[in-house]
């Protein structure tokens, strides 16, 4: 299936790349997201047409991205838990409370922009976490994590 990317997706290309991809991640996520548009005639003579306007919001996004991550530049983010005297957490600390702690210092960031390789956060501790706020732009916090 090709299509035409109104945004820059991850290993796959920027604003107006006319690319080929599998027919379910065309179907699936590319088009319902609002990323890309199928590669006819019609729709390439209206990207065509678009082309500035998109470049724009996609400068935007990011540039709005960079300032975010200014904020969070130096930001240390607390986060209470019950734990055990080993230093072991009943339960975890996961993407969702990051994000609402990162909120609630200052800074609106959403669950998907956490990003936990590793999994969740398991025992009392410092732990450097990235948030990615946009395709281009990774910043790390830290999350210190104590025992209530």
């Amino acid at each position: 299936m090709e299509v035409i990317l109104l945004e820059k997706v991850g290993r796959l290309g920027t604003v107006g790349d006319k690319v080929t991809v599998k027919a379910g991640f065309g179907r699936n996520y590319l088009l319902p997201q609002g990323k890309a548009v199928t590669a006819t005639a019609e729709n390439i003579a209206e990207f065509e047409a678009r082309r500035a306007e998109l470049e724009k919001a996609a400068n935007e996004k990011r540039l709005f991205a960079e300032s975010r991550a200014k904020q969070l530049d130096e930001l240390i983010v607390t986060i209470k838990a019950n734990a055990g005297d080993e230093g072991k957490l009943f339960g975890s600390v996961g993407a969702r409370d990051i994000a609402a702690a990162v909120t609630d210092a200052g800074v609106e960031v959403s669950k998907a922009e956490v990003k936990l390789p590793e999994g969740t956060l398991r025992e009392v501790g410092e732990y450097d976490v990235d948030l990615q706020l946009h395709v281009d732009v990774t910043q790390s916090v830290k999350v210190v994590i104590e025992a209530e």
